[in-house]
Parts: structure tokens; sequence; C-alpha cells
């Protein structure tokens, strides 16, 4: 078989076409943990603090911590990931916090966001843009 340059064109264009379609599938994910979530309610911007950091030097272990005083849930998705949600902190009324801390794996710079339903069945919302290098090098 001959290999033409219209077919290697074609070729190429199907593996550009299948290289996106993750990538904009994927955003829409995290959108819909966050409306599955939130039931599609209102979220105020205060109320939640998560605490990241801003460049990470390894993806692999990225620490974390959420504190959201009166929460009964809290959700923590990281946006640019092919699976958004991360983790998922429920919290009984005998708590003696709402916080908690982890580490999380992230594939590239990307958002945070932590949604946090209180026990009035409101939300909040916090987000945080943390920077991956690539062996500390800033890539």
């Amino acid at each position: 078989m001959k290999l033409t340059r219209r077919d290697a064109l074609v070729v190429g264009a199907g593996a550009f076409v299948a290289l996106g379609l993750p990538l904009s599938a994927s955003a829409g994910l995290g959108e819909d943990a966050i409306a599955a979530f939130t039931g599609g309610a209102e979220m105020a911007d205060g109320g939640i603090t998560l605490t990241a950091p801003e460049i990470a030097e390894n993806g692999n272990t990225v620490p974390i911590e959420v504190d959201a005083p009166g929460a009964s849930e809290i959700l923590v998705l990281a946006m640019g990931n092919p699976t958004p949600s991360v983790a998922t902190f429920k919290f009984g009324p005998l708590a003696a916090s709402q916080a908690a801390s982890t580490r999380i794996r992230l594939a590239g710079t990307q958002d945070v966001v932590a949604i946090a339903k209180m026990a009035d069945g409101s939300f909040a919302k916090a987000s945080a843009t943390v920077k991956v290098t690539i062996g500390g090098c800033g890539g």
C-alpha cells in the first residue's frame, strides 16, 4: 500500500481531532460535578477557605487544606484532571471542626475548586490556581 500526501493529511487530522476530544470533554465534567453537588443552587464566595500552593514542583503530591465552619460536606475538584472529583469530606453534628487536609494529584497547571454545603443548605465556593512545574524549572 502506498501512502499518499492526502492520506497522511487525513490521518494526521484524525489524530489531532482524537487527541482534542478528551480535553474538551473533561472541561465539562467539572461543571457537571458542581451542578450535581449543588443541584444548580447559587454559591457564595465567602464561608470557605482553600489553601493550596501557588507553585507545585511535583504534581503527584500537592498539599491542600479546606476549612468551612458550619459545613456538612466539602467537595474538592481539580478542574483540569481527566476525573475532576478529588475528594468529598462529610462532617457529622459532633465534628470538632469542619476542616480537612490532604495531598492531591494534578495533571498540570489548573484550578482547584472547593465547594462547601452548609448546614442551612446554602453553598460556598473557593478556588485557587496551582501552577505545576516540571522538575521545578517553571515549565
